[in-house]
């Protein structure tokens, strides 16, 4: 059901602990035939990390028109994904979070139509800093074995504090199209759904029906909590109110493993996330 929601968040921390350079972006190559991801990817630049809020503290100038019309919005840094080019500010304050969110991870989503890769979207994840606290098991990691301990990201998901991917669309899209091949992840994943479940399903289709979404459009998913997420759009930054809430925690749980689950629509999203998170759990 869609319900009411607050706004509220609180100033960036000033603490920075530099941390060795790495590989903040994704791969340099991703390819993954189930997912139709058949374009390389381009390496990324390299990163120092804020440990207090595992951001990097010398990302590349960010400039896109959309975010610089709300830069107060944003945080100064930015980092950018590079097949897409889409810059994502390193710190996000939104609606109805209770805190400032780090980014740790870009990607992007590419679909095949008559065997040509089109990309659709740039994705970033953005976690609570207080998150990483729960990550100490997997300090020392490899890129590698965090991206296949499906328990880590389960542990995320989980964790009652904040997540939010944000969307960046790089073609023009119909509201329909959007929500259709969404669905069409996240259906799947719910073996038995109940009417709790139907009924967040119709309330997030009717957000994206009839609704052309330009290129450009910044969709926000955002995870409160293991039963609820917010969903935010705007044509211009940052929104200042979502857009409804969707309360079922079947879909909330399916929405989160569409992305970051073994089988994500964008295995260079979870590839570049685990590069971020091995960076930090050092």
């Amino acid at each position: 059901m869609i319900v009411a929601t607050g706004i509220g968040a609180f100033p960036r921390s000033v603490s920075l602990l530099p941390l060795p350079h790495n590989n903040f972006g994704s791969p340099h190559s991703i390819s993954n035939p189930r997912n139709r991801i058949r374009f390389p990817e381009r390496k990324s630049n390299n990163f120092n990390f804020n440990f207090s809020l595992f951001i990097p503290t010398n990302p590349p100038f960010f400039s896109i028109k959309a975010a610089a019309s709300s830069s107060s919005e944003f945080a100064s840094d930015y980092a950018e994904e590079p097949a897409t080019n889409v810059k994502f500010p390193t710190l996000l304050n939104l609606p109805g979070c209770s805190s400032s969110l780090s980014l740790i991870g870009t990607g992007f989503r590419e679909k095949v139509f008559a065997i040509i890769g089109v990309k659709v979207y740039a994705a970033g994840l953005y976690i609570n800093p207080k998150i990483i606290d729960k990550l100490d098991a997997w300090k020392g990691r490899t890129s590698a074995q965090i991206q296949d301990d499906s328990s880590l990201f389960d542990l995320i998901y989980q964790a009652p504090l904040e997540k939010s991917l944000q969307i960046v669309l790089v073609r023009d899209v119909d509201g329909k199209t959007f929500w259709d091949a969404l669905n069409d992840a996240i259906s799947p994943r719910i073996k038995s759904p109940n009417a709790i479940d139907e009924t967040a399903l119709s309330d997030f289709r009717g957000i994206f029906q009839n609704r052309p979404l330009k290129k450009g459009t910044f969709i926000f998913l955002t995870w409160l909590d293991s039963s609820k997420i917010l969903i935010h759009l705007s044509n211009e930054g940052i929104p200042s109110t979502s857009e409804a809430t969707i309360e079922s925690e079947n879909v909330t749980r399916s929405l989160f493993d569409v992305f970051f689950g073994r089988d994500p629509v964008s295995p260079s999203l979870k590839a570049s996330i685990s590069n971020g998170l091995a960076s930090i759990l050092i």
